[in-house]
């Protein structure tokens, strides 16, 4: 199971990096954050996979999605109306719930949900929005979402969490992705229960999964872990490994991954339900048929 930031589809797949990228590590399910296009705007044609897109609104901008070998048993876009009726999604830059940055896909034993969390920018312009709205959100959804199933949740969160999980966490204090505010967010999905997967297997490993393009930030290895796979206590026991995959280019990220033992994909599954509350925040629409998934994505309801 992969994450990978490609900070654009297009631009991966014209390079050839995202083939070469499944053709060496196969994965069962790749979660993608910041695709920016909708689902037909990139030439994805991999037989394999069942393709799920949430895209921005805005052209060329954020959006996720989730390809998988096996289908889920059903997909949501965004959180439950009890989130969308507690936080105030609407900031500065709008509605964030336009923006396509959250995926929950249902499969036997857990959900798996793909985030690409908002960036708090050079001027902390959408700190406060990630620390009174989308982190206690988020956390308060996938605690819901852990009544039922137990959770696997990886993407960009935009945060390194402690001094390890950047090169230079001195002159960096304070800035986006280094905040207080942003690294207490993190504390607060572990404190929850949630494990940081990589760092549960590599206690003591400086790894990086972002680098700026400015500086030759990624030649000399001056990065950051902002990429994460966060899973229920309970799966821990299941957990075989956790690693980032450096080596991978065409993105100013890289992919993270895990492999995980014991767990039900569900393969025989022929229907899958979409919700999306996001858009009508109470209309729940039925998908039958991959082709009729698609439709319904494609029209962003």
């Amino acid at each position: 199971m992969f994450s990978w930031n490609v900070n654009g589809l297009r631009a991966v797949l014209k390079k050839g990096a995202f083939q070469e990228f499944l053709a060496k590590y196969d994965p069962d399910i790749i979660c993608l954050q910041e695709t920016k296009a909708k689902q037909g705007q990139a030439e994805v044609d991999f037989d394999e996979y069942e393709e799920i897109w949430n895209s921005a609104e805005k052209a060329g901008y954020s959006g996720t999605a989730i390809f998988t070998k096996v289908r889920p048993l059903s997909v949501r876009f965004g959180v439950f109306d009890e989130q969308n009726e507690q936080f105030e999604w609407v900031d500065s830059f709008g509605d964030v719930r336009t923006e396509g940055r959250l995926i929950t896909a249902e499969f036997d034993d857990f959900y798996l949900v793909d985030a690409y969390v908002p960036n708090a920018k050079d001027t902390l312009e959408r700190l406060k929005f990630r620390e009174t709205v989308w982190d206690p959100a988020l956390l308060e959804y996938m605690k819901e979402l852990e009544k039922a199933k137990p959770v696997i949740m990886c993407g960009d969160m935009n945060v390194a969490h402690e001094e390890i999980d950047l090169a230079r966490p001195k002159q960096n204090v304070g800035h986006a992705g280094f905040t207080m505010e942003e690294r207490q967010g993190m504390t607060n999905y572990l404190a929850a229960g949630f494990v940081d997967t990589f760092r549960f297997k590599n206690p003591e490993k400086a790894k990086y999964s972002w680098w700026s393009y400015r500086g030759g930030a990624r030649q000399n290895n001056v990065g950051w872990r902002i990429d994460y796979f966060l899973i229920s206590e309970v799966l821990k026991a299941k957990l075989v490994e956790a690693d980032i995959c450096d080596e991978v280019m065409g993105s100013d990220h890289c992919p993270v991954m895990i492999e995980m033992k014991d767990l039900s994909l569900n393969a025989n599954m022929v229907e899958m339900e979409v919700v999306n509350p996001t858009v009508v925040l109470t209309e729940e629409v039925v998908a039958k048929t991959p082709e009729t998934m698609q439709a319904k994505l494609d029209l962003g309801i």
